[in-house]
């Protein structure tokens, strides 16, 4: 089933892969790191001109990196706008996708926790380094094949 945008994007030539919709009926679409950037800047001046939210997760274990990108179409007067899910899918071993930083302002903090937490590199983002974890830290917590160094668990707590 193809939605609206997924409509648009092939009149006008963009490759990309439609997911279906979510529970609120909100398109999903998957787009290839290589594409994103420019599929990103045409999104912007179609409309969506809000980043909702972008996170990232691990698909599963040694398998592909998912950067998420909810975006919102904001006009004025208008009590439910468009919004889309954008997935940028990146293999394990050298996980890139180009940073939108310079189309969403808003992407800043959320690319670097991505980044912090599962090693996804975003090109050309202004200052990709860890946020929550120390400098220091060796490897990517929220990766499903993460091992924590030194965890011992507790066997009798009392």
């Amino acid at each position: 089933m193809q939605g609206r945008l997924s409509a648009w994007l092939v009149k006008h030539g963009l490759v990309h892969r439609s997911l279906g919709f979510d529970y609120q009926g909100i398109e999903t679409l998957q787009i290839k790191p290589e594409d994103w950037h420019s599929v990103a800047v045409i999104l912007y001046v179609y409309g969506y001109n809000y980043l909702r939210s972008q996170c990232a997760y691990d698909v599963a274990p040694g398998g592909l990196l998912a950067s998420v990108y909810h975006l919102t179409r904001l006009e004025y007067g208008v009590d439910q706008p468009e919004e889309v899910c954008i997935k940028v899918f990146a293999p394990r071993r050298n996980p890139k996708i180009p940073s939108v930083f310079w189309v969403w302002k808003s992407s800043n903090f959320q690319e670097r926790e991505s980044y912090d937490m599962l090693g996804i590199l975003y090109d050309n983002h202004p200052r990709l380094k860890r946020i929550l974890m120390p400098e220091s830290w060796i490897g990517w917590p929220l990766r499903k094949d993460y091992i924590a160094p030194n965890f011992y668990e507790i066997q009798d707590a009392y």
